[in-house]
């Protein structure tokens, strides 16, 4: 699996260390090397959540583009070409499975990863 992440958010650190703390195997994948439209074709229905909480709100990159206003008018098509082109734009951490895509950080989630995938607990 990938835990795609930004190493300065203090949340992605809390995250990366949940799923070590677990003992869950995983590549650690920058999100500054970005995602491809491709891959959020594929990830974005496997994460249950509509393409909107695939976007970083908090970031100045979001708040610069005006994306705020932006998004309601926006496709799926032009929402995805807008997170491919800087992946700062993208919410993190991604953890991205085979069968599941976990946007943001949240405990219990986390905890049910290493439940299934972990090596200790």
């Amino acid at each position: 699996m990938y835990f795609i992440n930004y190493s300065k958010c203090s949340t992605c650190q809390k995250a990366k260390k949940h799923l070590e703390r677990m003992g869950v195997d995983f590549i650690d994948r920058p999100i500054k090397e970005g995602v491809t439209k491709e891959e959020l074709q594929i990830w974005i229905p496997l994460s249950n959540k509509p393409i909107q909480k695939f976007f970083n709100a908090s970031g100045q990159l979001y708040r610069n583009g005006n994306y705020k206003e932006r998004l309601p008018q926006m496709s799926d098509n032009e929402k995805m070409e807008a997170l491919a082109s800087d992946g700062m734009l993208v919410k993190r951490p991604l953890l991205v499975g085979d069968n599941f895509v976990l946007v943001g950080y949240n405990e219990k989630e986390y905890d049910e990863i290493g439940e299934k995938y972990g090596k200790k607990q």
